[in-house]
C-alpha cells in the first residue's frame, strides 16, 4: 500500500490538514456525496471537487484516507476548520479530476475490486 505522503510528494499536492502517514487502499472519485457514502470504502483517497463542510462528515462516516480537491479549488473556511479538528486530511490541485485519477492510476492505486 502506498501512504498519503507518498502521493503528495510525487503528484506536488498541496495539504492543509490531517495525518500524511495514513495508508490509501484504493482511490474513489465522485462529486455526489450519497455515491461516495454508498461506494467509498475504509482508506480510500476520494477525488472531488466539492469544498463544503459535508464533505467532512462524509469522509469521517467512511473512514477515508483523505481527500484530493481538483481544479485548484480550495476549501470553505468552515471545512478546513472541521477538518482540522476531525483530523481529516485534505490535499489540494490544480488538476483536473481526470488528470489526477490518471496519474494516481500510474502510482498504483486502482478503484475497489467488486
Amino acid at each position: 500500500m502506498i501512504k498519503l505522503n507518498d502521493i503528495v510528494q510525487k503528484l506536488n499536492l498541496k495539504v492543509v490538514s490531517g495525518n500524511l502517514e495514513r495508508e490509501i487502499s484504493a482511490g474513489y472519485c465522485s462529486d455526489l456525496l450519497s455515491d461516495v457514502i454508498a461506494n467509498a470504502q475504509k482508506d480510500n483517497i476520494w477525488i472531488t471537487l466539492q469544498t463544503h463542510v459535508n464533505i467532512v462528515a462524509v469522509a469521517n462516516l467512511q473512514d477515508l484516507a483523505g481527500i484530493i480537491l481538483v481544479n485548484g479549488r480550495v476549501p470553505e473556511e468552515a471545512t478546513l476548520k472541521k477538518a482540522k479538528q476531525e483530523n481529516i486530511t485534505l490535499m489540494l490541485t490544480e488538476l483536473q479530476t481526470f488528470e489526477i485519477v490518471g496519474k494516481l492510476y500510474e502510482l498504483g492505486i486502482h478503484g475497489n475490486k467488486g
